[in-house]
């Protein structure tokens, strides 16, 4: 498969798109032709998406928002709405991990910012019970410094039942990340109960690896590799294999230990790379690509993909690419890059997560804008594999499309019976309001005035919420 895969990178250096006026946009990856649906638009600013042991996906967003999105509709529900502390350019509700044994224990972890007389400026690792209805009794179970900038925060469920919790330097310059009484810096291990875990490289420590700056990215691989990807400061962010008790090096090492570095002393990298024993990074970007979080992608429906880690690219200020998703072509055992593609730069968005649905083989990618920190349009789109869409009941659950779209003079509805008469608005990105009514299906909306633009629809349901985004020429 994977000679297979290269015959077709010469064809998918870079996903080609093409639009029908009654259609979804498609887009072929070698092969394989995707589907694109708008699935949720206009939250501020999601951050972390996950698939749910519950077949629903779920969101953080970082003003302090989780939301639960049938993946198929992309109707959506606001479940837990946190205090936050989002003073800054980085901080909020961040990371988000959901108990593997959901069913009998429906816990979700989450990382988040905060501010209290007590503790001052510091991020929570909590877990949250889930009723079936919100997020609630909420239990700390371990904090650790917070800034405006470099907190880390992404979770991921090992799979011996175990969490990691990425952790920044929180812009100090590295000097927490090489400090072993220090919890920031580092990638830190957890028993789901909160305790340390007896196997930690230090049994009386979180700390299961050290010298990282800010580390947005985690996943596990084939045979319980665990991959992470990490800021640099202007050149080397990193595509590490993470190893129990190793020393990713910063803020002495700078991407690869050769010497290449902003502020080395000749030999200086080398000496400290060769006495702390720091691993080669997989893969390094300069100038600073802004690598994000990443998903291990084994499903066939991608044959291009399967064997890959995906991982979302914001693009840095530098960076001659902007947002993408990155595929990472992995080794059989995963523990070799053996070629790298770049997919959707067309949409000049910032990418910020990536999630994969289990039984279609989509994708969902979080995209927050083009610039930072992240100011819109955030959307959420679905990428379905053209082979299984519609091979189960989703594709007729959408609830609502707007067609054509881009849209000149006139566009029409299409709407499920369940949201037919439900109260709709649609606003331009500086929040007025263009039109509104109540969803009838078939019915037209003239739009031939509008000034060229990217539009929000609104729909409001008991609670639910649903959102398409509609462009006007």
């Amino acid at each position: 498969m994977k000679n297979q895969l290269h015959a077709l990178a010469l064809i998918a250096m870079s996903a080609t798109c093409a639009l029908t006026a009654f259609a979804q946009p498609t887009w072929n990856v070698g092969e394989t032709i995707l589907n694109e649906y708008d699935l949720v638009s206009g939250v501020n600013i999601p951050w972390e998406l996950t698939w749910g042991p519950d077949d629903m996906l779920w969101c953080t967003t970082r003003e302090g928002d989780v939301l639960r999105i049938d993946p198929a509709s992309g109707v959506y529900e606001t479940v837990l709405s946190l205090n936050v502390n989002d003073s800054g350019v980085e901080p909020g509700l961040l990371g988000m991990a959901l108990h593997p044994n959901f069913e009998s224990e429906p816990l979700v972890y989450l990382a988040y910012t905060a501010q209290n007389f007590a503790n001052g400026n510091h991020e929570r690792l909590s877990v949250f019970y889930w009723d079936g209805t919100s997020l609630g009794n909420e239990q700390i179970l371990h904090i650790v410094g917070a800034a405006g900038i470099h907190n880390g925060s992404r979770l991921l469920v090992l799979p011996d039942n175990t969490l990691l919790m990425s952790t920044g330097d929180m812009g100090d310059g590295g000097v927490s990340s090489q400090n072993d009484n220090s919890d920031n810096g580092k990638i830190l291990r957890f028993n789901l109960d909160g305790s340390v875990p007896a196997d930690n490289p230090d049994p009386s420590s979180y700390v299961y690896t050290k010298g990282h700056r800010n580390s947005q990215g985690l996943c596990v691989g084939p045979n319980g590799v665990i991959y992470s990807s990490e800021h640099g400061q202007y050149n080397s962010d990193e595509f590490n294999i993470l190893e129990a008790g190793r020393n990713y090096g910063w803020p002495n090492v700078e991407g690869a230990c050769d010497g290449i570095c902003d502020w080395c002393n000749a030999g200086a990298e080398e000496s400290f790379c060769e006495t702390n024993n720091v691993p080669e990074p997989l893969k390094t970007w300069s100038p600073c690509a802004a690598v994000n979080d990443l998903i291990y992608y084994d499903h066939p429906a991608i044959p291009e993909w399967q064997g890959s880690v995906l991982m979302a690219v914001l693009g840095g200020f530098s960076s001659p690419v902007g947002g993408r998703l990155e595929v990472l072509h992995m080794s059989e055992d995963g523990l070799t890059l053996e070629g790298s593609e770049m997919f959707f730069t067309e949409f000049n968005q910032r990418m910020r997560d990536v999630a994969v649905n289990p039984y279609t083989g989509a994708i969902y990618l979080a995209l927050n804008g083009p610039s930072y920190t992240g100011n819109g349009p955030n959307l959420i789109k679905e990428f379905r594999p053209a082979a299984t869409d519609g091979v189960t009941e989703w594709k007729d659950e959408r609830g609502l499309d707007i067609y054509p779209n881009p849209a000149v003079d006139q566009v029409q509805f299409r709407v499920s019976e369940a949201w037919v008469g439900q109260a709709y608005q649609v606003m331009d990105l500086q929040g007025r309001v263009w039109a509104q009514g109540q969803l009838q299906s078939g019915q037209t909306m003239d739009v031939s005035s509008w000034p060229a633009a990217t539009y929000l629809l609104h729909a409001q349901s008991n609670g639910a919420h649903m959102t398409r985004v509609l462009n006007v020429q």
